[in-house]
């Protein structure tokens, strides 16, 4: 399966087998072209879109292609899954132009207190 860039929805439905897909998962309906999104990067192992609320300018989205229940139901054996979407997520700011990696400020404090460290949203 070739990269997409650029795309509408529905570019990821390919992508994504039926068998990995769970109807209640909201990242598995974008994947399946089931709303509309624009795919920054998408290919057999993850997926990257702009956030619908973002709590910064530069708020991406990388998920992997196939389903994973939450960031907590992850193991060892995802590790590399893991490492794939650091990569790509880092690939994708850089092509915007962003650098320092470091630099929340341009979040707003409400995102900042949601989008904290160890939040339900947000594992080291």
């Amino acid at each position: 399966m070739a990269a997409a860039e650029g795309t509408a929805a529905g570019s990821g439905a390919a992508n994504h087998a039926t068998e990995e897909f769970d109807k209640k998962c909201i990242f598995c309906k974008i994947l399946m072209g089931e709303m509309e999104t624009e795919f920054l990067h998408n290919d057999e192992t993850v997926s990257c879109f702009k956030d619908i609320h973002p709590g910064a300018p530069h708020h991406y989205l990388v998920v992997p292609s196939k389903h994973v229940g939450n960031c907590k139901s992850l193991g060892k054996e995802h590790v590399p899954l893991v490492e794939k979407m650091v990569e790509t997520g880092k690939e994708i700011l850089e092509k915007n132009n962003v650098t320092d990696l470091n630099d929340v400020s341009q979040m707003g404090f409400m995102s900042r207190l949601i989008y904290r460290l160890n939040s339900y949203w947000f594992v080291t």
